[in-house]
């Protein structure tokens, strides 16, 4: 299957061939750190055992934190 996925972080967009199935695979082909990003999906954050789709368009944005 194939995910578009835009990089907040790196202000890009880029389309992967991606044989997983849910997005801790897609993060770990990627080889991000799932506690570095928020995974939104349709405007929705999705957590790390959600099913991606083929065609999927997903967001990874920074987490940011504070005190």
């Amino acid at each position: 299957m194939y995910i578009e996925i835009y990089n907040e972080r790196e202000q890009n967009t880029i389309k992967v061939e991606f044989a997983g199935t849910i997005v801790k695979e897609l993060l770990q082909h990627l080889k991000l750190n799932p506690e570095v990003f928020l995974v939104v999906r349709n405007s929705e954050v999705i957590t790390e055992e959600e099913t991606l789709q083929d065609n999927d368009r997903i967001e990874l944005l920074s987490v940011i934190s504070g005190g």
